[in-house]
């Protein structure tokens, strides 16, 4: 008797999006992301990581292909996928006027909560944060670790099955930056699928179980942090570097002699 398969907590399949006067964004996409997972995924500025976590999120179409997110079919389905998923996004969505507490429970209201259990799930999210002593000072007064951290427990309102996670520790200094991290990993523990992307290499290597590496719109490499590593024979930067710089440079060749195809037509026709 075989064992029951764990259906991906992301799942993209043959995914494709271009705009009007941009062309090909996205080009034949495939991603699984197991549960409970930290998964990275890295590029170059213009490699289409936004647009991707945007039809994730069920905010942007897509032309063709397969995507499904914590079990539900985002064209078919997107409202019972909004309900299952959580986005933080790199700046802070807290007032800064409002307490801790009382930002939380802002958001609970506004996903339907009654007030009590408004209440309930802002308690509950401060002592997962580590928030519960400053739950009741502005947030202006907050670190940056801990404004992050506030930012964390708003997306995570729904109980999240999937979380994206754009750019956690930009501006923060090293301890904060720490503090943020420990609270993705035990994200994570506790069964969150996380997506993360970032630019900070580090970052991807202290967090990420596997990585996707994206450029021009299709991944072009994928796996552990030790694995992508060994590939490249160095550090995640020097996997990072080779693995755009390959693509790079066999466009280049392509550019070259498509100018020297061109040149020798061109002194073909003068000859003629």
């Amino acid at each position: 008797m075989s064992a029951p398969t764990t259906e991906p907590a992301i799942l993209c399949e043959r995914l494709r999006k271009s705009f009007p006067g941009r062309g090909p964004v996205l080009e034949g996409v495939d991603l699984a992301v197991a549960p409970g997972t930290v998964h990275g995924l890295l590029g170059p500025n213009g490699a289409g990581k936004t647009t991707l976590v945007r039809i994730l999120a069920t905010l942007q179409r897509f032309d063709s292909g397969r995507v499904r997110v914590a079990g539900r079919d985002v064209t078919r389905d997107p409202a019972a996928v909004r309900a299952r998923i959580g986005i933080a996004g790199q700046y802070a969505a807290v007032d800064e006027v409002l307490t801790g507490r009382q930002n939380l429970e802002l958001f609970a209201r506004l996903h339907h909560l009654r007030r009590a259990a408004a209440r309930r799930r802002a308690a509950d999210l401060l002592d997962r944060f580590d928030l519960g002593a400053a739950a009741d000072r502005p947030v202006r007064h907050y670190s940056g670790g801990m404004r992050r951290r506030l930012d964390l427990a708003v997306s995570l309102i729904r109980n999240a099955r999937v979380l994206f996670l754009d750019e956690p520790s930009t501006g923060l200094d090293p301890r904060s930056r720490g503090e943020v991290w420990d609270a993705v990993g035990e994200l994570a523990a506790a069964g969150t699928t996380v997506l993360l992307t970032t630019q900070y290499l580090e970052e991807a290597d202290r967090l990420c179980d596997r990585i996707s590496l994206l450029d021009r719109g299709r991944i072009v490499a994928e796996g552990s942090p030790a694995e992508l590593k060994e590939r490249a024979g160095g550090s995640l930067d020097d996997a990072f570097l080779q693995l755009t710089a390959v693509r790079s440079a066999d466009a280049a060749d392509v550019a070259h002699e498509a100018d020297a195809a061109g040149a020798a037509g061109a002194a073909g026709r003068r000859a003629g």
